[in-house]
């Protein structure tokens, strides 16, 4: 039955028995999905739980039940999925959503030497985007959005214990992403990392550089995908293998 229920992502440190509601939460309860008092919604905390809760007044809910007895309760989903996307001109804000809704657990915004931007780095709007599509796909686990590092600080964050993907096409004779995964024991990794570079490529600085850090070059198929296209078939390939063997 909750899951019929609209959403609503309400941070932890906010979450009590009487919800006092944002201006922005309040407005999409009763302007956008045009609730009143009485009706009722769910609420998740993007940590795992969800709570049902029944809308009082335009600025005010109540949880049905209490903070230590969620309705639902789900553990973390493992291993957990990374993902580095460089910062692209056209679709990033398309490519976050999608990974988030593909379950993407941490997402790294990526500065490459041949990243272009245009206008600002947008983190708080990404951030709220990531909630939203959260709440829409019907997540309880709500993503990690990072803020911008450039390739050099990416190849420092992971644990070499870990599988680290570098998905490239300039390379000769790679082996599919998709069959390296069919031979890795999924079941006992805590993260698998995957990277996708600029609309201009990797450059030859951090193809080398990668791959002294232990990052494993893999290729997505046979043709030349765009940026944000590689993202998105990168990363269902990791979460189609995660869903299959791990059933998360």
């Amino acid at each position: 039955m909750a899951r019929e229920l609209r959403r609503l992502l309400i941070a932890p440190e906010r979450l009590a028995s009487q919800i006092a509601l944002t201006r922005e939460e309040e407005r999409y309860l009763t302007r956008v999905l045009r609730f009143s008092a009485g009706d009722r919604f769910a609420v998740v905390n993007g940590q795992g739980a969800l709570w049902t809760a029944v809308l009082r007044q335009s600025a005010c809910a109540e949880l049905e039940q209490s903070l230590e007895a969620p309705l639902e309760q789900q553990p973390a989903p493992a291993p957990q999925l990374v993902l580095a996307a460089a910062v692209v001109k056209r679709d990033f804000e398309v490519v976050l959503r999608m990974a988030v809704e593909l379950g993407v657990d941490r997402f790294i915004p990526l500065l490459c030497e041949r990243t272009v931007v245009q206008g600002s780095l947008r983190l708080e709007r990404w951030r709220s985007i990531a909630a939203e599509a959260a709440e829409q796909c019907e997540r309880l686990w709500s993503p990690r959005i990072e803020e911008p590092m450039d390739v050099h600080q990416l190849l420092g964050l992971r644990d070499s214990a870990v599988p680290g993907f570098w998905a490239t096409t300039r390379q000769q004779e790679l082996p599919l992403l998709a069959s390296v995964l069919a031979d890795l024991p999924l079941e006992r990794l805590s993260s698998l990392w995957l990277a996708c570079g600029p609309e201009g490529g990797w450059s030859p600085s951090e193809e080398q550089a990668a791959e002294a850090a232990g990052w494993k070059p893999v290729d997505l198929g046979p043709r030349i995908l765009r940026s944000s296209t590689a993202c998105v078939s990168g990363l269902s390939s990791l979460s189609s293998a995660r869903v299959a063997r791990c059933g998360s």
